[in-house]
């Protein structure tokens, strides 16, 4: 592997994991939005409350690709944003295959924005077993362990590195942002969904 790819691959791993961490564990903000158009090296975004914030500097783009359940082998690292069940079961609303450069990213069970109470559990699937709504992946991480169940509702999905050009108005992105003195937001990453696919936004 050349030394360019090892360093996009590095810069990659550093940028998911301020993604993937706690917001609150972060100098940043998490914005999910729409690009509404392009001012020279500006980003304008609609947030998903309605306001407008103009993204800046030089970022890594990272395209959200789709994959599927039967791509996920014990052995894997993986993201899940999900819900809580009853029954201590995760429901996975989506779930993200890390390439093996980037296991660890933001390893760990803690709160998430997707929806109001969903958690993400990033970890190293220990088991996939059959289950009664769908595949059931124990995901083990280094303060505990959850069992993921997969439905055919959940979205899975993989991580490549992007282009800038692919990036246009009423792309879905996602960001961690720091606010700069002129109010625009800086971040080292745009992660967006190839040809509108990827997860929740």
């Amino acid at each position: 592997m050349n030394g360019k790819l090892l360093g996009v691959l590095a810069a990659l791993s550093v940028t998911l994991f301020s993604f993937t961490c706690p917001a609150s564990a972060q100098d940043t903000t998490r914005i999910r939005g729409t690009v509404e158009r392009i001012e020279g090296p500006v980003f304008v975004v609609k947030t998903r409350d309605g306001s407008e914030v103009k993204l800046t500097d030089n970022p890594l783009f990272v395209a959200i690709v789709p994959s599927k359940i039967s791509d996920i082998k014990p052995g894997m690292f993986v993201g899940s944003a999900g819900m809580m069940q009853e029954d201590g079961t995760q429901k996975a609303i989506e779930v993200h295959i890390f390439p093996e450069s980037m296991r660890g990213t933001g390893e760990g069970h803690y709160d998430w924005d997707l929806l109001p109470k969903s958690k993400m559990t990033n970890g190293n699937v220990e088991q996939a077993v059959t289950g009664v709504d769908g595949p059931i992946l124990s995901v083990k991480y280094k303060d505990g362990e959850k069992k993921l169940v997969v439905t055919p509702q959940t979205v899975v999905v993989t991580y490549e590195i992007g282009k800038r050009q692919e990036v246009q108005p009423g792309t879905k992105i996602i960001v961690a942002a720091k606010k700069q003195a002129d109010g625009t937001m800086q971040t080292p990453r745009i992660t967006y969904g190839r040809n509108g696919e990827g997860p929740a936004f």
